[in-house]
């Protein structure tokens, strides 16, 4: 299988399966001298992994992260620094139950990659979906955390704003609220009705999609290319990889088609420094390259495929029946799509640091986290 890799300059390739040993990640391109700890990946994994509410999978894994490669510690680095040599991480798959799936081996889930797969190559791991598992996730996270190294001074936020039909209210929006509430959401009373909504989702054996936004701010004008290098079309398709991912707007995406070109025109004017916008339609990129405001990225998540309500499907051998898919599976995948969202932000935009530092020269406004 190809196509297992993302990234210019700074690349990471994951590898694994859901019911596998272990699951991975190797990133290659990453600057020599940037500290890196197991630690420091750890904090991101923490937020990302299953069964630490009921509204996720209750699958338990402690998807503790060890890095065998490319970080090196003596007297003379002052702690464990990046070599520039290619980082390799693990992690171990620890609750797996394989049983659960044995039921489905010939047939095949709606919603699933289980049909495409076959008819591509003709053979599919059907523990929980193998290689096609948001199991995959873990090992992107942790790429994540390791970009997120390089971009000193940039912050990168996601927030949870839709579940089902229910958006939050921007008027009520407060990135502290994020970390007080399963939901990764900034709005404590979207929060509060969400967990009463995802109850009901839950008990009836069925799942919705959500709606994720994620804002890196701090990032300088001038990352991107114009045509094929646009910041926003690799955002884009990082985005649209995260599993279950069906739709990716920058600023007011879709909304921007009911503007008039007075409403969504960004007016600028001259700062003390450098001009300023007066508004964000465009979501932070112009012509595929930062303009030094805010990048705010949208993408939705499809209801979960895996559900306990019986479904019309087929076998591998072309005949009808019937299917439930049992195991642990998530109400609402989007909850823990919000760190990955995160994670997907920040290999971005360390990919393109480091493309506009190779093509231009220019550092930027930004410098590696180094001291």
């Amino acid at each position: 299988m190809s196509f297992n890799t993302f990234g210019h300059l700074f690349r990471f390739t994951t590898w694994g399966e859901s019911h596998g040993p272990a699951l991975g990640v190797v990133v290659d391109g990453c600057p020599p001298g940037v500290a890196l700890t197991p630690e420091i990946i750890q904090r991101d994994l923490d937020r990302r992994k299953p069964g630490q509410s009921k509204y996720t999978t209750q699958r338990r894994e402690a998807d503790e992260v060890k890095i065998l490669s490319g970080v090196f510690e003596d007297e003379r680095t002052g702690g464990p620094r990046t070599t520039g040599t290619p980082i390799s991480l693990l992690i171990e798959n620890t609750d797996q139950r394989s049983k659960d799936y044995s039921e489905i081996r010939d047939k095949y889930r709606p919603g699933h990659a289980d049909y495409t797969y076959d008819q591509k190559y003709g053979i599919r791991d059907y523990r929980g979906g193998g290689r096609t598992s948001a199991r995959e996730t873990a090992a992107r996270v942790a790429a994540g955390a390791i970009a997120r190294q390089l971009l000193e001074g940039i912050s990168i936020r996601a927030s949870l704003v839709q579940v089902g039909p229910h958006k939050i209210d921007y008027a009520n929006f407060d990135w502290d609220q994020v970390g007080e509430n399963p939901f990764f959401c900034a709005d404590a009373q979207a929060a509060a009705f969400w967990a009463d909504y995802l109850d009901t989702i839950r008990k009836d054996g069925n799942s919705v999609g959500a709606v994720i936004e994620v804002v890196a701010e701090g990032v300088p004008a001038g990352w991107g290319a114009p045509i094929y290098g646009k910041l926003s079309a690799d955002l884009a398709s990082a985005m649209m990889s995260i599993n279950a991912v069906k739709a990716v707007e920058i600023g007011d995406g879709f909304n921007a088609a009911a503007l008039t070109g007075v409403e969504n025109a960004d007016q600028m004017r001259a700062g003390p420094e450098k001009p300023y916008f007066l508004s964000n339609h465009a979501g932070g990129i112009l012509g595929g390259i930062s303009n030094g405001d805010p990048i705010v990225c949208r993408f939705a998540v499809k209801p979960t495929s895996s559900i306990i309500t019986p479904r019309q499907t087929v076998t591998s051998a072309n005949e009808d029946v019937d299917i439930v898919t049992k195991g642990r599976h998530d109400p609402c995948v989007g909850i823990r799509a919000v760190p990955v969202g995160e994670a997907m932000m920040a290999l971005v935009l360390a990919d393109h640091m480091l493309r506009h530092r190779g093509q231009t020269g220019r550092e930027g406004a930004v410098g590696f986290a180094r001291n």
